[in-house]
């Protein structure tokens, strides 16, 4: 069911609680109060009939049916189009999951389409629901309100991905092979975070400069949007800082790597001098005893008393010489 809620408002009250698209649109036309009508993925006959009642636009509803929008402001005539992208934090994967809120603001009618389960309509209309003075204010004042919940909900994801920060900086000096795959992973969100947050601004300063929504902009609207605007520019911060901070983490994670990699070529050099060393000090007597070892008949050392003892004198003598160049030249 792609209706979720739909009520008519006068006076910043619930006049009720239409059961179809037809009663609500009957019941705005007789009691001249704004029409809040929540969708939940619609298919093209809901949508395009709440289009004709409204007279949304073409391009805006081809939009909204077709989802994956950056976040935008746009407007359309009398109608403002906003697309806004709402977040969780998913602490177990470490990711952050998005959804797409679709807004189309009028005179007299807030059309609001989710794509995702997030974020929670129904504590903005309850809340609304409880501040009849601010409600009051028409449609506008549910733009804030839809605003703000999308910006308060950044809180939480900025949270998660700060904690994960701070577990990469732990880890970075621990050696860990995955680190480098977690801070890319990591960066990827963040960038992802960033691209849902940094329109936002523009948008909030839109909204403002805008001659037909900022005239129409009561102040306690304009000081609820500044507010937002405030929490926004906090949170563009803190993200830039985590980009930042990921991006060093993945230089000088690669850094250590190289670092790592060559200490392990030059303790391997050290085991290569040492095997060689020894081998060829092994190899000296060796040779030595295989040439003595060739069985020729007309080797004049074979008659000699002093032969045998000459023989091996060589070999340790070779050996020691060896030993001694080798120990010099810190290869033992």
């Amino acid at each position: 069911m792609a209706l979720i809620d739909n009520a008519v408002y006068v006076d910043g009250r619930r006049h009720c609680s239409p059961a179809s698209l037809d009663e609500t649109f009957q019941a705005v036309r007789e009691t001249g109060g704004m029409a809040w009508i929540g969708l939940y993925r619609p298919d093209s006959v809901e949508l395009l009939a709440v289009a004709e009642e409204f007279g949304l636009h073409l391009l805006s509803v081809e939009d909204a049916l077709a989802g994956h929008q950056r976040s935008k402001l746009e407007r359309y005539g009398d109608t403002l189009f906003l697309v806004l992208r709402p977040a969780r934090y998913l602490d177990e994967e470490e990711q952050v999951e998005f959804g797409e809120l679709h807004i189309f603001i009028g005179p007299n009618y807030v059309v609001t389409i989710r794509h995702a389960e997030s974020p929670d309509l129904r504590r903005v209309r309850k809340r609304l629901e409880q501040e009849q003075q601010l409600l009051a204010l028409g449609p506008l004042a549910v733009m804030y309100a839809l605003l703000d919940q999308v910006v308060d909900e950044y809180e939480p994801v900025a949270a998660g991905l700060e904690n994960d920060v701070d577990e990469i900086e732990d880890e970075l000096f621990g050696g860990d092979s995955e680190v480098s795959r977690r801070i890319y992973e990591l960066s990827r969100e963040v960038i992802q975070f960033q691209r849902a947050i940094t329109p936002l601004e523009d948008m909030l300063e839109a909204i403002r400069r805008d001659p037909e929504a900022g005239t129409a902009l009561p102040e306690v609207l304009r000081d609820n949007l500044r507010d937002v605007l405030d929490h926004v520019l906090r949170l563009t911060d803190r993200v830039n800082a985590y980009r930042a901070i990921l991006d060093n983490a993945l230089n000088l994670s690669s850094t250590l790597a190289s670092n790592r990699l060559a200490e392990t070529s030059i303790a391997q050099n050290e085991q290569v001098k040492r095997i060689s060393s020894w081998a060829a000090i092994l190899f000296a007597p060796t040779l030595v005893g295989t040439v003595y070892g060739m069985n020729f008949e007309h080797m004049p050392e074979l008659d000699w008393p002093a032969g045998y003892p000459l023989a091996l004198a060589l070999m340790v003598l070779m050996g020691i010489g060896l030993y001694v160049t080798f120990k010099r030249n810190n290869w033992l």
